[in-house]
């Protein structure tokens, strides 16, 4: 595993046309892996269109969805979006896909969030049909309660193989991606609060094994490898006292400081005690990709900048 190469993308969403060309065109010259939206349909942009204005302002950064809500979204509707922004992107579309969280999402939509288990049900009802949709199979209609058999016959994308990504936390969804996914997302959050945005947080070493092992589990039983795990991360904080950073997190979370300077879903300290946190997760638990959030972009590149003269 500490041989994986490290890549870092970056969370954002269009305030309007320019500055997003812009934002793209800034990630791809500091070599940013990918550019990605989130899906919040009613309080954020549609994806798929803002990636695929994204996509005729670059030419090598993947553009992805991270994540959409299949809770509430359609496996044909996703499959045919992913695939259009593949076309128009020339092979650069990926595909990320979680149970959802937010109540107002499904109550805008017509329906109740249904709980954690009935999420995570769905999530994997929606992916398996996402997966064999763009891979150009049939899905039965009885596999997501369809009127007939699904089927994508035009456009095909042009990579032979779409990246999907399933992200979340819950033990059954993480072994079911490391069986099919070909990327797990790792979030670190837990239990939604009831403001339906803000989470609890599994920032211990203890509950981070355990994310890892129930991964390892899904893969294990397919016969293959760990897939790449990627991990969005929570907090960056560019700073020279690290330990003391992270000691206000700790009263905040409730989490051992001790924890928190490992945690992968932190960034906190000077770029090189965060390039050397991004080595030791990769070492110690596999993790060689991260995601930050657009207010992080300039501590990211010269994290990415770090790395690569490191390397």
């Amino acid at each position: 595993m500490s041989d994986l190469p490290i890549h870092v993308s970056l969370q954002a969403s269009p305030q309007d046309a320019q500055s997003w060309v812009e934002l793209a065109r800034r990630c791809e010259d500091a070599g940013f892996r990918a550019l990605l939206v989130s899906d919040h349909p009613g309080s954020g942009p549609s994806p798929f269109i803002a990636l695929a204005a994204a996509a005729t302002a670059t030419t090598t950064l993947r553009l992805g969805t991270y994540v959409l809500n299949a809770g509430i979204r359609d496996a044909l509707l996703i499959a045919a979006d992913a695939t259009t922004l593949d076309v128009v992107s020339h092979g650069r579309a990926e595909v990320g896909l979680g149970a959802g969280h937010t109540p107002a999402e499904w109550e805008m939509t017509g329906r109740n969030r249904p709980d954690a288990a009935q999420r995570v049900h769905h999530l994997v009802e929606v992916a398996g049909a996402v997966r064999a949709l763009l891979d150009g199979r049939t899905v039965p209609a009885a596999d997501v309660g369809a009127l007939r058999d699904v089927a994508l016959t035009a456009p095909r994308p042009v990579q032979q193989r779409v990246p999907l990504l399933v992200g979340g936390n819950h033990p059954e969804l993480l072994a079911w991606a490391g069986q099919h996914a070909d990327v797990v997302g790792l979030s670190g959050l837990g239990r939604t609060l009831p403001d339906g945005h803000s989470h609890t947080v599994s920032w211990s070493q203890a509950r981070i094994d355990a994310t890892i092992a129930a991964v390892r589990s899904g893969a294990q039983a397919a016969g293959h490898d760990l897939p790449p795990l990627e991990a969005l991360v929570q907090v960056v904080t560019t700073t020279s006292d690290r330990r003391g950073a992270v000691a206000e997190l700790a009263q905040e979370t409730g989490v051992e400081v001790e924890d928190l300077l490992f945690a992968p879903y932190l960034w906190v300290g000077t770029t090189e005690e965060i390039v050397e946190q991004v080595h030791v997760a990769r070492q110690q638990w596999g993790i060689s990709r991260w995601v930050v959030r657009a207010p992080a972009l300039d501590a990211a590149r010269e994290v990415i900048a770090r790395l690569e003269t490191s390397s």
